[in-house]
């Protein structure tokens, strides 16, 4: 009986990627084998599967395979022994830890304890003043970091002893756990992974091989920072494990509340109080910005709310773009205790203002209109 194409076996298309490959295998081994069905057939089609598999999975067996066929790898495959034989290929457990070992972290077969890893980011929140964010400056920090303890060079041994091969594992990092018919590798709980065990710590690190210290780092703080912006230093982190890189410190910038100004985006603004003569008759203002003074020019009959801009007095943003500008919002400010005089002088002049009718308070008179019209329409 002449053989089924190995792409059609695997239901793959002949350009199949080795991923594709062993996934549709996992997908036949899990429903043919007979560890896990006993039907009739289950046998057959999953030594079909596997001879399939072992022959697309290895790049020259492919190659051949897709130029001659068949016959350019007879004899090749037999991944049951050469007579085909389902004592010779292993049990499920041995399939499933060839070809699913990567989901349980390696081949199930293979060595090797944990690897290298890279250690952990850390994080500072860095509080800075309006001004100190807008013209940027140079800071220094203290950290906390992990080192390598100086008594034991890092081993976490006691000086002049050595950490010694796991005898659970045999230093190997990992232990075989059976699970009815599933093999499966897990970290050995003795010695976590590293393959070794510490039989006399270190008294200075407890037999960490790692300590904690402060040290000190320089900041450039780039002009025009904002709060949420991170500053990263590259292997500034906490140090990583068993030869790993170092992970990065990200300083996290938080701009404190300004008396004066807040910011939006790369503009500033500013509540300016002023009063209600300066708001009629018009004037010019002092205000601030942060670097300096300018003279603002109020015109005659402001009213509150008005917002003048300041040009190119606000922040340059760090990521660049135009200057911003100061925004200053006029707010007319009621006198409070006043005199008798000075009441008596208010009514004068309000009445003078009644006087004029709408030429004087526009905004008032069409404010009453619409609301006599409004009374007019609910027959009130």
């Amino acid at each position: 009986m002449s053989k089924r194409d190995y792409y059609e076996v695997l239901g793959v298309q002949r350009n199949a990627s080795e991923a594709d490959l062993k996934k549709a295998f996992r997908r036949l081994a899990m429903k043919y084998h007979p560890d896990r069905n006993g039907g009739p057939d289950a046998e057959a089609k999953f030594k079909e599967a596997k001879e399939a598999y072992d022959v697309l999975s290895d790049a020259k067996k492919r190659s051949a395979y897709d130029q001659f066929g068949h016959a350019g790898v007879e004899g090749g495959p037999g991944g049951f022994g050469g007579a085909g034989d389902f004592g010779g290929a292993g049990s499920f457990s041995d399939i499933f830890g060839d070809v699913f070992g990567d989901i349980f972290g390696g081949r199930a077969g293979g060595g090797g304890g944990r690897r290298a890893q890279r250690g952990v980011d850390l994080r500072y929140d860095l509080s800075l003043t309006l001004e100190e964010a807008v013209n940027g400056k140079d800071v220094s920090i203290r950290i906390p970091t992990q080192v390598d303890c100086q008594f034991c060079g890092g081993s976490g041994a006691k000086p002049g002893t050595k950490p010694k091969t796991c005898p659970t594992c045999g230093g190997v990092g990992q232990v075989r756990m059976q699970q009815g018919f599933f093999s499966i590798q897990q970290t050995c709980p003795e010695c976590r992974g590293t393959g070794h065990v510490i039989e006399e710590p270190c008294e200075h690190c407890r037999g960490q091989g790692r300590v904690q210290e402060e040290k000190t780092l320089s900041v450039k703080i780039p002009a025009g920072v904002d709060t949420g912006d991170r500053i990263r230093l590259a292997g500034e982190g906490d140090r990583g494990e068993l030869g790993g890189p170092p992970g990065d410190l990200y300083v996290q910038v938080q701009v404190q509340p300004h008396p004066i100004f807040t910011r939006e985006d790369s503009n500033l603004y500013c509540q300016v109080p002023i009063g209600f003569v300066v708001a009629a008759l018009g004037g010019e203002l002092e205000v601030p910005t942060l670097d300096g003074k300018v003279m603002l020019k109020i015109p005659a009959g402001t009213q509150t709310g008005k917002m003048f801009r300041v040009r190119g007095k606000g922040v340059k943003p760090v990521r660049g773009g135009p200057l911003g500008d100061l925004i200053c919002k006029v707010v007319i400010e009621t006198p409070v205790n006043l005199t008798e005089r000075q009441q008596e002088l208010l009514r004068d002049f309000e009445e003078s203002v009644r006087e004029g009718g709408s030429r004087h308070n526009p905004q008032s008179h069409s404010w009453l209109d619409g609301v006599k019209s409004f009374f007019e329409k609910m027959g009130l």
